[in-house]
Protein backbone atom coordinates (compact mmCIF):
# COMPACT_ATOMS: atom_id res chain seq x y z
CA UNK A 1 0.00 0.00 0.00
CA UNK A 2 1.57 3.33 -1.06
CA UNK A 3 1.82 6.16 1.45
CA UNK A 4 -1.24 8.39 1.77
CA UNK A 5 -0.09 11.78 0.58
CA UNK A 6 -1.31 15.13 1.89
CA UNK A 7 -3.20 16.49 -1.10
CA UNK A 8 -4.98 19.82 -1.63
CA UNK A 9 -8.10 18.54 -3.42
CA UNK A 10 -10.80 20.79 -4.89
CA UNK A 11 -14.14 21.13 -3.11
CA UNK A 12 -15.72 18.82 -5.71
CA UNK A 13 -13.13 16.13 -5.06
CA UNK A 14 -13.56 16.53 -1.31
CA UNK A 15 -17.28 15.93 -1.66
CA UNK A 16 -16.52 12.87 -3.80
CA UNK A 17 -14.05 11.65 -1.14
CA UNK A 18 -16.79 11.73 1.50
CA UNK A 19 -19.39 10.13 -0.76
CA UNK A 20 -16.99 7.34 -1.75
CA UNK A 21 -16.12 6.63 1.88
CA UNK A 22 -19.84 6.36 2.70
CA UNK A 23 -20.65 4.03 -0.20
CA UNK A 24 -21.91 0.56 0.69
CA UNK A 25 -19.23 -2.17 0.35
CA UNK A 26 -16.43 0.41 0.18
CA UNK A 27 -14.19 -0.14 3.20
CA UNK A 28 -10.79 1.50 3.67
CA UNK A 29 -8.92 -1.10 1.57
CA UNK A 30 -11.32 -0.76 -1.37
CA UNK A 31 -11.37 3.03 -0.99
CA UNK A 32 -7.61 3.36 -1.49
CA UNK A 33 -7.46 0.77 -4.26
CA UNK A 34 -10.05 2.78 -6.17
CA UNK A 35 -8.13 6.01 -5.58
CA UNK A 36 -4.91 4.32 -6.67
CA UNK A 37 -6.54 3.10 -9.87
CA UNK A 38 -8.46 6.22 -10.90
CA UNK A 39 -6.33 9.01 -9.48
CA UNK A 40 -8.94 11.36 -8.03
CA UNK A 41 -11.93 10.84 -5.73
CA UNK A 42 -14.29 12.13 -8.43
CA UNK A 43 -13.04 9.65 -11.02
CA UNK A 44 -13.13 6.80 -8.49
CA UNK A 45 -16.68 7.66 -7.44
CA UNK A 46 -17.86 7.84 -11.04
CA UNK A 47 -16.43 4.38 -11.73
CA UNK A 48 -18.20 2.60 -8.87
CA UNK A 49 -21.57 1.88 -10.61
CA UNK A 50 -19.90 0.22 -13.61
CA UNK A 51 -17.33 -1.70 -11.56
CA UNK A 52 -20.05 -3.13 -9.32
CA UNK A 53 -21.90 -4.96 -12.12
CA UNK A 54 -19.67 -8.06 -12.25
CA UNK A 55 -21.77 -11.23 -12.36
CA UNK A 56 -24.76 -9.34 -13.74
CA UNK A 57 -25.36 -7.44 -10.48
CA UNK A 58 -27.31 -4.19 -10.36
CA UNK A 59 -25.08 -1.10 -10.25
CA UNK A 60 -24.05 0.11 -6.81
CA UNK A 61 -25.24 3.66 -6.26
CA UNK A 62 -23.07 5.90 -4.06
CA UNK A 63 -24.90 8.38 -1.81
CA UNK A 64 -25.81 11.58 -3.59
CA UNK A 65 -24.11 14.94 -3.21
CA UNK A 66 -26.99 16.15 -1.04
CA UNK A 67 -26.34 13.39 1.52
CA UNK A 68 -22.69 14.37 1.79
CA UNK A 69 -23.60 18.04 2.25
CA UNK A 70 -26.19 17.13 4.90
CA UNK A 71 -23.66 15.11 6.87
CA UNK A 72 -21.04 17.84 6.66
CA UNK A 73 -23.59 20.47 7.78
CA UNK A 74 -24.79 18.27 10.65
CA UNK A 75 -21.20 17.83 11.89
CA UNK A 76 -20.67 21.58 11.65
CA UNK A 77 -23.84 22.27 13.69
CA UNK A 78 -22.49 19.97 16.41
CA UNK A 79 -19.29 22.04 16.45
CA UNK A 80 -17.34 19.11 15.03
CA UNK A 81 -14.76 18.58 12.32
CA UNK A 82 -14.30 16.09 9.49
CA UNK A 83 -10.70 15.12 8.81
CA UNK A 84 -9.82 13.32 5.58
CA UNK A 85 -6.69 11.18 5.45
CA UNK A 86 -5.37 13.50 2.71
CA UNK A 87 -5.63 16.53 5.05
CA UNK A 88 -2.61 18.06 6.75
CA UNK A 89 -4.53 18.05 10.08
CA UNK A 90 -5.19 14.31 9.90
CA UNK A 91 -3.12 12.55 12.61
CA UNK A 92 0.17 11.42 11.09
CA UNK A 93 0.43 8.34 13.30
CA UNK A 94 -2.83 7.03 11.82
CA UNK A 95 -2.03 8.11 8.26
CA UNK A 96 1.14 5.98 8.37
CA UNK A 97 -0.85 2.78 8.99
CA UNK A 98 -2.07 0.52 6.17
CA UNK A 99 -5.44 1.68 4.84
CA UNK A 100 -6.24 4.31 7.50
CA UNK A 101 -9.82 5.47 8.02
CA UNK A 102 -10.53 7.74 5.01
CA UNK A 103 -12.66 10.07 7.16
CA UNK A 104 -12.57 10.85 10.87
CA UNK A 105 -15.34 12.83 12.52
CA UNK A 106 -14.20 14.69 15.64
CA UNK A 107 -16.16 16.44 18.37
CA UNK A 108 -14.07 18.56 20.70
CA UNK A 109 -10.42 19.45 20.25
CA UNK A 110 -9.39 18.09 16.84
CA UNK A 111 -5.82 19.34 17.34
CA UNK A 112 -5.42 16.84 20.17
CA UNK A 113 -5.25 14.05 17.55
CA UNK A 114 -1.84 15.34 16.54
CA UNK A 115 -0.44 14.97 20.05
CA UNK A 116 1.69 12.08 21.30
CA UNK A 117 -0.76 9.43 22.42
CA UNK A 118 -0.70 6.18 24.37
CA UNK A 119 -3.68 3.83 24.34
CA UNK A 120 -4.89 2.23 27.56
CA UNK A 121 -7.45 -0.56 27.14
CA UNK A 122 -8.67 -3.48 29.19
CA UNK A 123 -11.49 -5.36 30.83
CA UNK A 124 -15.02 -4.00 31.10
CA UNK A 125 -15.37 -6.04 34.29
CA UNK A 126 -12.28 -4.56 35.91
CA UNK A 127 -11.05 -5.29 39.42
CA UNK A 128 -10.34 -2.62 42.03
CA UNK A 129 -6.60 -3.17 41.53
CA UNK A 130 -6.97 -2.85 37.76
CA UNK A 131 -8.88 0.41 38.10
CA UNK A 132 -6.31 1.78 40.55
CA UNK A 133 -3.44 0.86 38.20
CA UNK A 134 -5.28 2.49 35.27
CA UNK A 135 -5.91 5.69 37.19
CA UNK A 136 -2.29 5.94 38.31
CA UNK A 137 -0.80 5.30 34.87
CA UNK A 138 -3.21 7.69 33.12
CA UNK A 139 -2.57 10.46 35.62
CA UNK A 140 1.20 10.08 35.58
CA UNK A 141 1.45 9.84 31.78
CA UNK A 142 -0.82 12.87 31.42
CA UNK A 143 1.48 14.86 33.66
CA UNK A 144 4.32 13.98 31.27
CA UNK A 145 2.40 15.47 28.33
CA UNK A 146 1.03 12.19 26.95
CA UNK A 147 -2.56 12.10 25.68
CA UNK A 148 -4.51 9.04 26.81
CA UNK A 149 -6.57 7.35 24.09
CA UNK A 150 -9.15 4.63 24.68
CA UNK A 151 -12.54 3.31 23.55
CA UNK A 152 -14.92 4.75 26.17
CA UNK A 153 -16.11 1.30 27.23
CA UNK A 154 -16.98 0.65 30.86
CA UNK A 155 -14.22 -0.53 33.19
CA UNK A 156 -10.58 0.14 32.26
CA UNK A 157 -11.39 2.43 29.31
CA UNK A 158 -13.65 4.69 31.38
CA UNK A 159 -11.14 4.86 34.24
CA UNK A 160 -8.36 5.85 31.81
CA UNK A 161 -10.45 8.67 30.35
CA UNK A 162 -11.57 9.99 33.74
CA UNK A 163 -8.02 10.15 35.09
CA UNK A 164 -6.82 12.02 31.98
CA UNK A 165 -9.58 14.64 31.72
CA UNK A 166 -7.32 17.44 32.94
CA UNK A 167 -4.35 16.49 30.76
CA UNK A 168 -6.08 15.42 27.56
CA UNK A 169 -7.94 12.31 26.47
CA UNK A 170 -9.36 10.96 23.21
CA UNK A 171 -12.34 8.58 23.08
CA UNK A 172 -12.59 6.56 19.87
CA UNK A 173 -16.17 5.28 19.58
CA UNK A 174 -17.66 2.47 17.51
CA UNK A 175 -20.77 4.35 16.38
CA UNK A 176 -21.31 7.93 15.29
CA UNK A 177 -19.69 10.60 17.44
CA UNK A 178 -23.17 11.77 18.46
CA UNK A 179 -24.17 8.31 19.78
CA UNK A 180 -23.39 7.73 23.46
CA UNK A 181 -22.49 4.10 24.07
CA UNK A 182 -22.73 2.61 26.59
CA UNK A 183 -25.49 4.85 27.96
CA UNK A 184 -23.99 4.70 31.46
CA UNK A 185 -21.03 6.75 30.17
CA UNK A 186 -23.16 9.77 29.28
CA UNK A 187 -21.55 11.95 31.95
CA UNK A 188 -18.08 10.83 30.83
CA UNK A 189 -18.94 11.62 27.20
CA UNK A 190 -19.83 15.23 28.03
CA UNK A 191 -16.89 15.55 30.42
CA UNK A 192 -14.47 14.61 27.63
CA UNK A 193 -16.02 17.15 25.26
CA UNK A 194 -16.06 19.82 27.93
CA UNK A 195 -12.48 19.29 29.10
CA UNK A 196 -10.74 20.03 25.79
CA UNK A 197 -10.74 16.32 24.94
CA UNK A 198 -12.01 14.71 21.73
CA UNK A 199 -14.64 12.16 20.66
CA UNK A 200 -13.58 10.43 17.42
CA UNK A 201 -15.19 8.00 14.96
CA UNK A 202 -14.78 6.86 11.38
CA UNK A 203 -18.52 6.09 11.23
CA UNK A 204 -21.27 8.44 10.00
CA UNK A 205 -23.36 10.45 12.44
CA UNK A 206 -26.29 8.73 14.19
CA UNK A 207 -24.98 5.23 13.40
CA UNK A 208 -25.41 2.91 16.37
CA UNK A 209 -22.51 0.52 17.01
CA UNK A 210 -22.82 -3.11 15.92
CA UNK A 211 -20.48 -6.04 16.55
CA UNK A 212 -18.44 -5.40 13.38
CA UNK A 213 -17.86 -1.77 14.40
CA UNK A 214 -15.69 -2.53 17.41
CA UNK A 215 -12.68 -4.06 15.59
CA UNK A 216 -12.66 -0.98 13.33
CA UNK A 217 -12.72 1.25 16.42
CA UNK A 218 -9.86 -0.78 17.93
CA UNK A 219 -7.86 -0.38 14.73
CA UNK A 220 -8.16 3.41 14.97
CA UNK A 221 -7.15 3.37 18.66
CA UNK A 222 -4.01 1.38 17.83
CA UNK A 223 -3.23 3.56 14.81
CA UNK A 224 -3.50 6.85 16.67
CA UNK A 225 -1.27 5.69 19.50
CA UNK A 226 2.50 5.30 19.72
CA UNK A 227 1.92 2.30 21.97
CA UNK A 228 -0.92 0.31 23.52
CA UNK A 229 -1.12 -0.69 27.20
CA UNK A 230 -3.41 -3.57 28.17
CA UNK A 231 -4.54 -3.72 31.80
CA UNK A 232 -6.64 -6.80 32.63
CA UNK A 233 -8.06 -8.69 29.66
CA UNK A 234 -9.43 -12.18 29.21
CA UNK A 235 -8.16 -14.36 26.38
CA UNK A 236 -11.26 -13.43 24.33
CA UNK A 237 -11.12 -9.72 25.12
CA UNK A 238 -11.42 -7.10 22.39
CA UNK A 239 -8.44 -5.42 24.02
CA UNK A 240 -6.25 -8.17 22.57
CA UNK A 241 -7.54 -7.20 19.12
CA UNK A 242 -6.29 -3.68 19.74
CA UNK A 243 -2.95 -5.09 20.87
CA UNK A 244 -2.72 -7.26 17.75
CA UNK A 245 -3.42 -4.28 15.50
CA UNK A 246 -0.72 -2.32 17.33
CA UNK A 247 1.77 -5.15 16.89
CA UNK A 248 0.90 -5.55 13.20
CA UNK A 249 1.70 -1.90 12.48
CA UNK A 250 4.95 -1.94 14.46
CA UNK A 251 3.74 -0.07 17.53
CA UNK A 252 4.79 -0.93 21.07
CA UNK A 253 2.54 -3.38 22.94
CA UNK A 254 2.74 -3.19 26.74
CA UNK A 255 0.92 -5.14 29.43
CA UNK A 256 0.50 -5.09 33.19
CA UNK A 257 1.03 -8.58 34.66
CA UNK A 258 -1.67 -10.14 36.78
CA UNK A 259 -2.39 -13.10 39.00
CA UNK A 260 -2.65 -16.45 37.18
CA UNK A 261 -5.66 -17.13 39.41
CA UNK A 262 -7.61 -14.21 37.87
CA UNK A 263 -9.13 -14.87 34.43
CA UNK A 264 -8.98 -11.11 33.79
CA UNK A 265 -5.18 -11.41 33.72
CA UNK A 266 -5.07 -14.34 31.29
CA UNK A 267 -4.95 -12.06 28.25
CA UNK A 268 -2.30 -9.71 29.60
CA UNK A 269 -0.12 -12.59 30.78
CA UNK A 270 -0.50 -14.15 27.32
CA UNK A 271 0.70 -10.92 25.72
CA UNK A 272 3.75 -10.92 27.98
CA UNK A 273 4.59 -14.48 26.96
CA UNK A 274 4.28 -13.39 23.32
CA UNK A 275 6.82 -10.58 23.81
CA UNK A 276 4.85 -7.57 25.04
CA UNK A 277 6.77 -5.16 27.28
CA UNK A 278 6.03 -5.59 30.98
CA UNK A 279 5.13 -2.27 32.60
CA UNK A 280 4.00 -1.23 36.07
CA UNK A 281 4.75 2.51 36.10
CA UNK A 282 4.61 5.51 33.80
CA UNK A 283 8.42 5.53 33.75
CA UNK A 284 8.33 2.00 32.31
CA UNK A 285 6.05 3.25 29.53
CA UNK A 286 8.19 6.30 28.75
CA UNK A 287 11.32 4.15 28.63
CA UNK A 288 9.67 1.68 26.25
CA UNK A 289 8.59 4.55 23.99
CA UNK A 290 11.65 6.80 24.42
CA UNK A 291 12.99 6.44 20.88
CA UNK A 292 9.52 6.76 19.35
CA UNK A 293 8.68 9.85 21.38
CA UNK A 294 11.91 11.54 20.34
CA UNK A 295 11.33 10.71 16.68
CA UNK A 296 7.73 11.95 16.53
CA UNK A 297 8.66 15.16 18.33
CA UNK A 298 11.11 16.04 15.54
CA UNK A 299 9.07 15.03 12.46
CA UNK A 300 8.81 17.56 9.66
CA UNK A 301 5.40 18.64 8.40
CA UNK A 302 4.44 17.01 5.10
CA UNK A 303 4.07 19.01 1.93
CA UNK A 304 1.10 18.87 -0.41
CA UNK A 305 1.68 16.37 -3.20
CA UNK A 306 -0.43 14.93 -6.02
CA UNK A 307 -1.16 11.20 -5.65
CA UNK A 308 0.47 8.74 -8.01
CA UNK A 309 -1.75 6.87 -10.46
CA UNK A 310 -1.16 3.27 -11.55
CA UNK A 311 -2.11 2.30 -15.10
CA UNK A 312 -4.38 -0.75 -15.48
CA UNK A 313 -5.31 -2.98 -18.43
CA UNK A 314 -9.10 -3.34 -18.25
CA UNK A 315 -9.14 -6.53 -20.38
CA UNK A 316 -6.59 -8.14 -18.07
CA UNK A 317 -8.68 -7.24 -15.03
CA UNK A 318 -11.78 -8.78 -16.62
CA UNK A 319 -9.91 -12.00 -17.33
CA UNK A 320 -8.56 -12.19 -13.78
CA UNK A 321 -12.06 -11.60 -12.35
CA UNK A 322 -13.21 -14.75 -14.10
CA UNK A 323 -10.24 -16.73 -12.78
CA UNK A 324 -10.83 -15.54 -9.22
CA UNK A 325 -14.50 -16.52 -9.30
CA UNK A 326 -13.42 -20.06 -10.14
CA UNK A 327 -10.65 -20.23 -7.57
CA UNK A 328 -12.45 -18.71 -4.58
CA UNK A 329 -14.76 -20.53 -2.19
CA UNK A 330 -16.42 -19.78 1.16
CA UNK A 331 -13.08 -20.72 2.77
CA UNK A 332 -10.86 -17.59 2.91
CA UNK A 333 -7.91 -17.61 0.51
CA UNK A 334 -4.70 -15.66 0.97
CA UNK A 335 -4.04 -13.08 -1.75
CA UNK A 336 -0.46 -14.33 -2.19
CA UNK A 337 -1.94 -17.72 -3.07
CA UNK A 338 -4.23 -16.12 -5.67
CA UNK A 339 -1.25 -14.32 -7.21
CA UNK A 340 0.63 -17.61 -7.41
CA UNK A 341 -2.29 -19.53 -8.94
CA UNK A 342 -3.25 -16.90 -11.53
CA UNK A 343 0.22 -15.59 -12.35
CA UNK A 344 -1.30 -12.09 -12.44
CA UNK A 345 0.54 -9.05 -11.03
CA UNK A 346 -0.48 -8.05 -7.49
CA UNK A 347 -2.00 -4.72 -8.59
CA UNK A 348 -4.23 -6.52 -11.11
CA UNK A 349 -5.39 -9.02 -8.48
CA UNK A 350 -6.23 -6.15 -6.16
CA UNK A 351 -8.15 -4.29 -8.88
CA UNK A 352 -10.13 -7.44 -9.73
CA UNK A 353 -10.94 -8.04 -6.06
CA UNK A 354 -12.22 -4.46 -5.77
CA UNK A 355 -14.67 -5.03 -8.62
CA UNK A 356 -15.85 -8.35 -7.17
CA UNK A 357 -16.24 -6.78 -3.74
CA UNK A 358 -18.26 -3.86 -5.11
CA UNK A 359 -20.48 -6.42 -6.87
CA UNK A 360 -21.14 -8.16 -3.57
CA UNK A 361 -19.44 -11.39 -4.66
CA UNK A 362 -16.31 -11.13 -2.54
CA UNK A 363 -15.62 -9.97 0.99
CA UNK A 364 -12.26 -9.17 2.58
CA UNK A 365 -12.43 -10.96 5.90
CA UNK A 366 -8.95 -9.75 6.82
CA UNK A 367 -6.11 -7.87 5.13
CA UNK A 368 -5.08 -9.79 2.03
CA UNK A 369 -7.89 -12.36 2.30
CA UNK A 370 -11.01 -12.77 0.14
CA UNK A 371 -14.21 -14.76 0.69
CA UNK A 372 -16.76 -15.69 -1.97
CA UNK A 373 -20.37 -15.10 -1.06
CA UNK A 374 -21.96 -17.21 -3.79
Amino acid sequence: MPAILVTDYSQTDREAWLRLSRTRRVGPITFYKLLERFGTPSEALAAVPKLSTRGGRDPLRPPGRDKALQEREAVHKLGGHMLFSCDARYPETLRQTPDPAPVLTVLGNADLLGSQQVAIVGSRNASANGLRMTTGLSTDLGQQGITITSGMARGIDAAAHKAALSSGTIAVVAGGVDVIYPAENEDLYFSIKGSDGAIVSEMPLALKPIAQSFPRRNRVIAGLSLGTIVIEASLRSGSLITARFANDIGREVMAVPGSPLDSRAAGTNHLLREGATLITTADDVLEALRATLEFTASEDERQFEPPAVIQFDEDEIEEVCGQLLQLLSPVPTDIDELIKLTGAPPHVIQAALVELELSGLVDRVAAGVALLYE
